[in-house]
């Protein structure tokens, strides 16, 4: 589904991403760990064709830049960025109307009332708070229904219930075999939802695995996750 090659992005002299490849299959929660400045978020606008690499990315085989593609992934970035003109229920309407969907009110009416926005259609977006742009930013990235879903700090500012219901959205679309990636770096967030683990430290991919090989050599993900972040943190001081 996903097809990450020697991906590279630098910032000047700042190399943000230092050859990161990785494929990722239909199917499945990935998640990608690293501390602030670990690469993450530039891996994940690089994947959806905002910014320049050196590099490939395929999505189901198709450039990661072409309307084809694009039509295939949906992206929730970690600040949402919604149209302070726009009711809820436009930016819903917007998102269908880019996508060409058909028949996507009943899903819309669905997903604005498992993030308890239903009543808050007629509001535009820069009267809601913190939180409710962020439920709305998810409900308009998981409207499509895409089959590679691109999460950048989802969970950062929902309440308690907005978490279970994302969180429960996430294992029905791995239940319905269509792929998952995130990005975070709070582990606890996830603990009990990922099939496979990216960590990501200095721009560097330094491990990926999958729960079954960890739970196989009894390792903890937090325990993994410190021992290279750390670990790779004292090297480089020392060096």
């Amino acid at each position: 589904m996903l097809s990450v090659s020697g991906v590279t992005k630098k910032y000047g002299k700042n190399i943000a991403c230092n050859n990161v490849s990785f494929h990722l299959p239909p199917g499945g929660i990935t998640v990608i760990l690293g501390p602030n400045g670990a690469g993450k978020s530039t891996l994940l606008k690089s994947i959806t064709g905002f910014l320049r690499y050196d590099g490939q990315i395929l999505v189901n085989g198709l450039d990661n830049k072409s309307v084809e593609a694009k039509r295939i992934f949906g992206y929730v970035p970690e600040i949402p960025s919604l149209y302070p003109n726009l009711t809820v229920g436009e930016h819903m309407e917007f998102i269908a109307r880019a996508y060409r969907l058909t028949d996507y009110k009943a899903y819309a009416t669905e997903l604005l009332d498992r993030f308890e926005l239903s009543d808050k259609r007629k509001k535009f977006g820069d009267e809601l708070s913190k939180g409710m742009q962020q439920k709305l930013n998810l409900c308009l990235g998981l409207l499509p229904r895409p089959r590679l879903l691109l999460m950048d700090e989802p969970m950062i500012g929902l309440d308690p219930h907005a978490i279970k219901e994302l969180k429960q959205l996430m294992a029905e679309m791995r239940e319905e075999g269509r792929t998952v990636l995130v990005s975070t770096h709070m582990i606890d967030s996830i603990d009990m939802l990922w099939d496979r683990t990216l960590i990501m430290q200095g721009g560097v991919l330094r491990a990926d695995v999958t729960r079954e090989q960890l739970e196989k050599d009894g390792e903890r993900l937090e325990d993994l996750f410190f021992a290279i972040t750390e670990g790779a943190a004292e090297g480089s001081e020392a060096t």
